[in-house]
């Protein structure tokens, strides 16, 4: 069996928490699908809408991801070349996650007396 992106995928975890976990548990996977939810975005965008993430970090994020399914890489025959980033379907089926953690923590930001943006 080939590897693609974090695991095997013909031997996921037996937990599908574990499974989720595994494709997203990391800050700057789920900021990258955040951002992604909103449309397709250059490398420069992402890297700016993302945050305090660093070329090597984001680009290691962007081919585990496209690897594992979650994230389409177009690139343009430009001079300079372009390259686009987008969800897949499954990428895109994310959105009910991000959603929940989004209303959770907002839900804890306003019970600690924070303010929500």
């Amino acid at each position: 069996m080939t590897m693609r992106g974090k695991f095997d995928k013909n031997a996921l975890p037996a937990c599908p928490v574990e499974t989720t976990m595994t494709l997203i548990g990391n800050k700057w996977t789920v900021l990258i699908v955040r951002d992604l939810l909103q449309g397709t975005k250059r490398f420069s965008e992402l890297q700016r809408s993302v945050g305090d993430v660093s070329q090597k970090v984001l680009t290691s994020n962007l081919r585990e991801m496209e690897a594992d399914g979650l994230v389409n890489r177009k690139v343009y025959a430009e001079v300079p070349p372009r390259v686009e980033y987008s969800l897949t379907d499954t990428g895109r089926s994310l959105k009910t996650v991000i959603d929940a953690l989004r209303s959770w923590g907002t839900s804890y930001k306003e019970a600690m007396g924070q303010p929500v943006d």
